[in-house]
């Protein structure tokens, strides 16, 4: 080996080890080895941060930016009500969710099936009171474990066919990768569903976050020309149990009715009174399209035309607001916020949530404009709760965040526009139309990933220059000589996998597929299932976050450690291997 091999091999083995022990931060770990291959002159310095330009980096923080504009249009609680039940069980789920970003991932980028489910899973597991750490893996692996059935479904397929066409003289078809990697999939998907999820360590802490949302009592109200005029108020306990809402009553020309109340007809401009926290009630108002407030309230609220946010404040004895009503202090029409709920010590409020005496130690669910939220909050002389990511959904622009999302990955899947450059297009869209708020933008990308992207990129393409990954291929040339069919395709596989846990799955298939095409001529047979075996182990990133782009996007929101993946990925890898060796050589014999 090379000196500059030496070091790279070093580098990796020592990244790798410090990120298995977790003692320092991920971002931490590989921006220092960065550091370290540019001042040892392994990784030129005029390619130090072409990783925070490169297209893998600039998708991840992309798909996350989409992913925020489709929970605040409404699109995640669109698909949540029509598909997910949060009472199913965790397997149940796994298997539901799995199946559709499978299909999903067939006929689009499976980064881009990630981004659509992934709000929606977290949904979900919020509702159901659980960590989504339990179920983003399983989603992530699926989507992947999809994208090996198509052409068009990963990049790697695609590669894969261009290299065929050179060597060859035809490329792959569309369905060609179908009869290997649907067996492959289904066995990957019975274990992610079955098995594979209880080997993902508890994450005690992500579920306390989730379970321990304070319930307010809250006022929604119906709007003059709604749907539901007419219904009775025990028609809509289907939806309140949907979205986890308590219905308790409803108010009428200024009079409170509680259990008489669920057989009376809804009249435009009654108002509901529920229980519920502020998820479950923004999903509830946004599912049945219900105001926040009376028609002059709500004038107040929009006026400034930039979007809405949620404060929970603490109320102390100096407040202004304490031993008073929001509609005595003239909440409304001098600081354009609304009261939409109070939570005092776990009792019941018995009045009319804007006519109830503040209290100190009250906790107010307080709807603002946008980005006067602190200005407000000194005006009444409350404490701000920890910011706890809740969003108001603007359900008027379902349709149209929809459209754009679905528009960009058409326009990507038949090459009409590069990936990147279509969600980016998707992001610039968002933002002018208000989707996802100007002042948010940044806010949604998980940073420390991009750093860990961008600085591994630059070592893994340094590996590839320096000669690394050809120094592999002929080891491996040398370690099969003689070794039957299935026992060649095995290790062709194992390696493939491990240079793509390590590297860009891209970077690996231009490597391993013409070694493959090597072995199968250097044996005087068919190429097409060392093609195959390369295609389908390139896809099977499954130990490291770093491996796929999906395993990165759902590091963060997962609150996943850089060990973690191997737990659920080995068996799984070791399955892919297991399942799609006798696969191959049915359906493509040698």
């Amino acid at each position: 080996m090379t000196t500059d091999q030496i070091i790279l091999f070093s580098l990796f083995g020592a990244v790798f080890g410090l990120l298995l022990w977790g003692r320092f931060r991920y971002d931490l770990v590989a921006f220092s080895a960065l550091l370290v291959g540019v001042v040892t002159g392994v990784v030129h310095v005029d390619k130090a941060f072409s990783g925070f330009g490169h297209p893998a980096t600039i998708v991840v923080a992309l798909v996350l930016v989409v992913s925020a504009g489709l929970v605040r249009s409404g699109a995640v609680f669109l698909i949540t009500r029509t598909l997910v039940d949060s009472a199913r069980g965790l397997g149940g789920h796994i298997a539901l969710m799995g199946g559709i970003g499978a299909i999903l991932s067939a006929f689009m980028n499976n980064v881009a099936a990630l981004a659509l489910l992934m709000p929606v899973d977290i949904q979900t597991a919020r509702k159901a009171g659980r960590s989504p750490a339990l179920s983003l893996m399983p989603l992530s692996f699926a989507t992947i474990l999809g994208g090996m059935a198509t052409l068009i479904g990963t990049p790697p397929n695609i590669i894969i066919a261009s290299i065929r066409n050179d060597a060859l003289g035809a490329p792959f078809k569309m369905f060609d990768f179908a009869p290997v990697g649907v067996v492959t999939t289904l066995a990957g998907m019975v274990f992610v569903a079955l098995i594979g999820w209880r080997l993902i360590p508890a994450r005690e802490d992500a579920g306390k976050s989730i379970s321990d949302m304070g319930s307010y009592i809250a006022e929604l109200t119906v709007p003059l020309e709604s749907k539901l005029i007419g219904q009775r108020l025990a028609e809509l306990q289907d939806a309140a149990d949907e979205a986890d809402v308590a219905l308790i009553g409803l108010i009428r020309d200024g009079k409170r009715r509680y259990g008489s109340a669920r057989n009376v007809a809804l009249l435009g401009g009654d108002t509901l009174i529920l229980e519920a926290t502020p998820d479950a009630l923004d999903e509830f108002r946004s599912a049945l399209s219900l105001d926040f407030s009376d028609e002059k309230r709500e004038e107040h609220l929009k006026a400034a035309g930039d979007g809405l946010e949620i404060l929970e404040l603490v109320v102390p004895e100096t407040a202004r607001i304490a031993g008073k009503t929001a509609q005595a202090l003239g909440l409304a029409w001098r600081r354009g916020a609304v009261l939409m709920g109070i939570s005092r010590e776990g009792r019941r409020v018995t009045s009319h949530v804007r006519q109830t005496e503040i209290r100190a130690g009250d906790i107010l669910l307080l709807l603002v404009p946008r980005d006067r939220g602190q200005d407000i909050t000194d005006w009444l002389g409350c404490l701000p709760l920890a910011d706890r990511g809740y969003v108001v959904t603007d359900n008027t622009k379902i349709w149209l965040a929809i459209g754009l999302f679905l528009g960009a990955v058409v326009a990507a899947s038949i090459g009409l526009v590069y990936l990147p450059i279509a969600l980016g297009l998707v992001v610039v869209a968002y933002v002018l139309t208000k989707i996802v708020p100007i002042s948010e933008l940044y806010t949604h990308i998980e940073w420390p990933v991009v750093v860990l992207l961008g600085s591994m990129i630059p070592l893994g393409a340094a590996l590839e220059d320096a000669g690394g990954t050809k120094l592999i291929a002929d080891s491996l040339v040398g370690l099969t000589s003689g070794m039957p069919a299935w026992a060649i395709l095995t290790v062709l596989m194992l390696v493939t996998m491990t240079l793509s846990d390590v590297l860009n799955n891209t970077a690996t298939t231009i490597v391993a597929a013409p070694v493959g095409i090597q072995m199968a001529n250097s044996l005087g047979v068919s190429a097409d299932p060392f093609l195959m075996a390369v295609a389908v182990a390139a896809s099977s990133a499954f130990l490291t976050p770093i491996g796929h782009k999906n395993n990165t996007l759902i590091m963060g929101p997962g609150g996943y450690s850089f060990g973690d993946y191997w737990r659920m990925g080995l068996p799984l890898e070791i399955i892919v291997v297991t399942v799609s060796i006798p696969s191959i050589l049915l359906f493509w014999p040698l």
